[in-house]
């Protein structure tokens, strides 16, 4: 044994990057793995999100369909057996239920606009506010003594 047949162990060393683009001596010069031509031959290519190579993609081959109604009012659905809810724990002042109470109590945010269905019943005569209701909510509120305010 010499110095001449000395080597690290195995697993010591790691491999360094391979080096392109660094002359023909390199064995890695010219294209420097690129290739000949093309787009992505070229410095700062980068594909296009969805090409799939020339064949036509996938957004474009499958149809259209459907429309957004840009008219369209969101409401807010809350059900009578959740006002019934606050009138039973005592979040209500003065027999009136208002956007501001609903708000209080987390049933809906301050820019919703607020529909009452008729699910579920209400008990107690209650003034009832808020920017639409069902036929079923109106009939409900009504037989129990109370009335309705469309903002």
């Amino acid at each position: 044994m010499d110095l001449s047949s000395l080597t690290p162990s195995k697993g010591s060393i790691k491999n360094k990057k391979k080096r392109i683009g660094r002359g023909q001596g390199s064995g890695k010069g010219g294209t420097a793995t690129r290739g000949h031509k093309g787009a992505q031959s070229r410095s700062g290519y980068s594909r296009k999100l969805g090409f799939e190579g020339g064949q036509m993609p996938l957004q474009r081959r499958i149809p259209k369909f459907g429309f957004k109604n840009i008219n369209r009012v969101e409401y807010k659905p809350v059900n009578l057996d959740t006002i019934q809810k606050l009138v039973d724990n005592k979040k209500v002042k003065k027999n009136s239920v208002d956007i501001s109470t609903m708000i209080d109590n987390g049933i809906v945010s301050k820019n919703d606009l607020v529909k009452i269905l008729g699910d579920g019943e209400i008990k107690s005569s209650l003034t009832v506010e808020a920017h639409g209701f069902s036929k079923a909510a109106i009939k409900a509120i009504e037989k129990a003594g109370g009335e309705i305010k469309v903002i």
